[in-house]
């Protein structure tokens, strides 16, 4: 009685449109009022409690830096000659290693990208496929805002969930890249003119030349964790005062004025974020306390105990969940379910919270969620339906990924186990 109340009142919320962190509220309130002796306070108390978290303060600072770089000019830096569509997928790799944030990264690299292909007459549905998919690899590569939760809420080490993610995130860019040489070869899209037969490796050199400020950002972090300096939340930090010394006085293209907008964007974003966090946290904790959990884990543990069966049904289970849910949501509900299932077949939690993530960042691009879809939409002026039908290759190809890091560990494993 009580789940179907709980899960019941959370469909009937998403299917009429409520925002997912009320409808999350509302249906553990139901189902605690209805169907327990439980005080309702509960929902609220775990919902503050969640938030005083040291690691969680990671998550606005590296929001901040990402908005930050944007406005401070550091994404127009992510440039080199050469066909536009592969840039693009660099440009958003590297920005991906900077704000942790798949569409933040596609507002950042597909704001000036997206115009430059529709210039050199690619598709704009190709081209905003392009920079949505490329985006979601920016909750893959570290620092991740994602992983970071993960890490909090499955007690698993940050800073091996970032190395983790390393190899996984530049197999999905290279695949992507890949899939957008064979239709750009397809659709006789060029690159720019006198260019066509020769690659220009000062160009390249060049290029990295005047990104040197902004490519030194992923090195100070990444660097400064593994080197015992700071923690990831200190690391975020330091990313936000990086940012703003670059783009202010190096750059010099952040102003007092944009220095305050990327402030209120960043709290408007956060405070959204917070409060998804903590009532989803409220909500798992409900879940935990009926039981709901063991019994998902007992119905999927009779059907196998080969963990490679389990990771699959599981992949399908998150693949439809990132359709309708959104990453954050997902992570926080879903961490606490599946963890211990997965645990006890014998996967690693470091490699299931590269999985976790790897089919989250699917739903960024896959409708009617959709968020990076909906991002490119917005800075590309492509229809939504446009881009939906242009990323269908790009989809396929980043499950064939998903695929290979399910069921190769050491894709995800190899480097935490070097550092250890």
């Amino acid at each position: 009685m009580t789940i179907a109340l709980l899960f019941g009142t959370l469909f009937v919320c998403l299917l009429i449109g409520v925002p997912i962190a009320i409808a999350l509220g509302v249906s553990a309130l139901t189902a605690i009022y209805f169907g327990t002796t439980m005080p309702l306070s509960i929902i609220t108390q775990k919902a503050f409690t969640s938030l005083d978290s040291f690691p969680l303060l990671a998550i606005p600072f590296f929001m901040l830096a990402g908005v930050l770089m944007g406005k401070g000019g550091v994404s127009k830096r992510f440039w080199m000659t050469g066909g536009l569509s592969m840039v693009t997928i660099v440009a958003c790799m590297f920005f991906a290693a900077i704000s942790g944030s798949g569409p933040a990264t596609v507002a950042a690299i597909g704001g000036f990208m997206i115009p430059a292909m529709v210039a050199r007459k690619y598709s704009g549905g190709f081209a905003s496929a392009i920079a949505a998919s490329a985006g979601s690899i920016g909750v893959m590569i570290p620092p991740s805002i994602p992983f970071v939760l993960y890490g909090v809420i499955g007690s698993v080490s940050v800073g091996s969930m970032f190395l983790a993610g390393i190899l996984p995130g530049l197999l999905v860019g290279s695949a992507l890249m890949l899939t957008a040489y064979l239709i750009s070869k397809k659709r006789g899209y060029k690159p720019e003119p006198g260019k066509e037969s020769e690659f220009h490796l000062k160009d390249v050199g060049k290029a990295f030349w005047d990104a040197k400020w902004a490519l030194l950002i992923p090195v100070i972090i990444l660097g400064g964790i593994y080197g015992g300096v700071f923690s990831p939340t200190e690391a975020a930090v330091v990313a936000v005062v990086y940012a703003i010394i670059i783009g202010k006085f190096v750059y010099k293209e952040l102003s007092w004025q944009g220095l305050y907008e990327s402030f209120r964007e960043t709290i408007v974003i956060n405070a959204t974020t917070m409060i998804i966090i903590g009532l989803s946290v409220s909500f798992a904790y409900f879940m935990t306390i009926q039981q709901i959990p063991g019994e998902i884990s007992d119905y999927l543990t009779a059907l196998s105990t080969n963990p490679f069966v389990i990771l699959l049904a599981i992949n399908v289970l998150l693949l439809v969940v990132g359709m309708f849910i959104d990453t954050i949501s997902a992570l926080v509900v879903l961490t606490p379910i599946l963890l211990p299932i997965v645990t006890e077949v014998g996967v690693d939690p470091v490699h299931f919270g590269v999985v976790l993530v790897a089919n989250l960042a699917i739903g960024f691009v896959t409708p009617p969620l959709g968020v990076n879809l909906f991002v490119a939409s917005s800075v590309g002026g492509v229809k939504f339906e446009r881009i939906a039908y242009a990323v269908l290759p790009f989809l396929f190809t980043m499950i064939i990924c998903l695929l290979v890091i399910t069921f190769v560990p050491q894709l995800s494993l190899w480097l935490p186990g070097l550092y250890e």
